[in-house]
């Protein structure tokens, strides 16, 4: 199967995104779940690229195929740039993200709106079949607003609010979002190098 890439998630709603953006490629974009692989990988490493890398070299090993993987989080400046990397996991594996959502917007609820910076940061890793792996970083910058708003996204979309849009990540329109998201400019950014690599243009 060479004109496909596993994209190392099982996270239906990203794999949504990811396909429109990506969707300039000459490739078929399945998921782990599509693609037959169930595996726990443990992201034990200090850095959004670390993580990504992780993945996408274990499940490149695996299959020999290419693998594109993500590790993204929100970085919130008054709580020293937490979650971060641990943004899927804070407050535990399975706490809700209205649980998760509250637990930030209740951190911050006495803080002016200049206090409230935060960005959402996306590293994205692709192991060739050849064994190289290239990484490409974005992030969006924006702020914690003061309460949950929006139904069009995921996480912690809800509570981040975009200043040039005036409304938060959750609210935006699903090109919009795509064009300015960390991940959206990350997977711009892979799709050129791939496109390059991979002579398809």
């Amino acid at each position: 199967m060479r004109d496909r890439i596993i994209f190392a998630t099982a996270n239906e709603d990203k794999m949504k995104e990811i396909r429109m953006i990506l969707k300039e490629l000459d490739y078929t974009i399945v998921s782990m779940r599509e693609a037959g692989i169930q595996i726990d990988i443990t992201e034990d490493g200090s850095t959004f690229e670390e993580n990504a890398v992780i993945k996408a070299k274990t499940i490149m090993e695996m299959t020999g195929e290419m693998v594109l993987a993500d590790d993204s989080g929100l970085e919130v400046d008054a709580m020293d740039k937490a979650p971060g990397i641990y943004s899927a996991r804070f407050l535990g594996e399975d706490t809700s993200y209205d649980v998760k959502n509250n637990y930030i917007l209740d951190r911050l609820k006495d803080l002016p709106w200049e206090k409230r910076s935060a960005r959402f940061v996306c590293a994205i890793a692709c192991a060739f079949p050849d064994s190289e792996i290239v990484t490409t970083r974005a992030t969006i910058e924006g702020a914690i607003g003061h309460e949950i708003i929006g139904e069009n996204g995921f996480g912690y979309d809800p509570i981040f609010w975009v200043p040039e849009y005036g409304c938060t990540s959750a609210q935006l329109s699903t090109e919009i979002k795509n064009k300015i998201s960390h991940r959206g400019k990350a997977l711009e950014a892979m799709q050129g190098i791939i496109k390059s690599r991979s002579g398809k243009n």
